[in-house]
């Protein structure tokens, strides 16, 4: 009978964390929702410019981006899901040519893939929703990471604090 009780409760909580009831939406840190759109779909929400970085894994020239001179306040998101990814706080400077962050509002929002293109090994920075192409993390950023986040202008859309 006391197997059976605690049985009960076990998949009780199961239904519960599955269903969202027994979890918080407010974690910090936790991992984003994935999501899927066909490449026809993704075509029709995005830009040119948009689609062919984030599907195709272009990059945009330097200096050329939106973002890459931009010293506003606020957050910068995914353009294809807008999953939070960078505060302003996080910018800096690089000289690259490209807007550059030390760090990623939560770090699980930027998946690192291994990028062997071009005949270089580099670590491509993905979004972790809609897993599209961002740009590559470097390890000659400013402390207290030491890391720097190159993006694409392209993959970014900026919300204004207010």
């Amino acid at each position: 009978m006391r197997k059976c009780f605690i049985s009960i409760l076990a998949v009780g909580y199961c239904l519960l964390s599955f269903s969202g009831i027994a979890q918080s939406d407010a974690k910090p840190h936790a991992t984003p929702t994935p999501i899927s759109k066909s490449e026809a779909d993704w075509q029709k929400e995005l830009t040119p410019m948009q689609f062919n970085v984030l599907r195709n894994k272009d990059t945009e020239r330097a200096f050329s981006g939106e973002y890459w001179d931009h010293h506003a306040k606020g957050i910068y998101q995914c353009a294809g899901c807008r999953q939070p990814l960078f505060t302003s706080d996080t910018k800096f400077e690089s000289g690259t040519g490209w807007p550059s962050f030390y760090k990623p509002i939560n770090p699980k929002a930027i998946a690192i893939i291994k990028d062997t293109s071009y005949g270089m090994i580099r670590e491509e920075a993905v979004c972790s929703r809609c897993h599209g192409h961002l740009g590559h993390l470097f390890d000659d950023g400013p402390q207290p990471t030491g890391l720097r986040y190159c993006m694409n202008s392209a993959a970014l859309k900026f919300e204004k604090t207010k």
